[in-house]
């Protein structure tokens, strides 16, 4: 593929994109009402206070989630070359997962793993 037509292709993809979020705009149906602007909980009206602070621990266990749902990304690719690269392959993934198990024995130590 030449650089041309790769340009063109991004071009192309803009354009649609931006087209249809336009597009949406002057088509959707719009009105202002107070009750928008309102907190919404499932149907049930809030009582008292709505912004409430979340425990870190619910930002850590996401974090770590991202983290090793990010491995499994890295590791698909790996696998489809391992083959033809060799041992050079398998010690960068060696390494990689090295890294992760350091950083999932840090979270392990700082009880990040622990749902309470």
């Amino acid at each position: 593929m030449s650089s041309e037509s790769l340009i063109l292709f991004f071009i192309v993809g803009a354009f649609l994109v931006g087209g249809a979020i336009i597009f949406s705009s002057f088509i959707a149906p719009t009105s202002t009402n107070p009750q928008k602007s309102e907190a919404y909980e499932c149907g049930v009206p809030t009582k008292g206070i709505t912004w409430l602070q979340f425990n870190i621990g619910y930002y850590l266990f996401a974090l770590l989630f991202l983290i090793f749902d990010v491995e499994t990304v890295f590791i698909f690719p790996w696998a489809a070359v391992m083959k033809e690269m060799g041992m050079v392959a398998f010690v960068e993934i060696l390494i990689f997962f090295i890294i992760l198990g350091f950083g999932l024995l840090y979270a392990w130590k700082k009880h990040a793993l622990i749902w309470e």
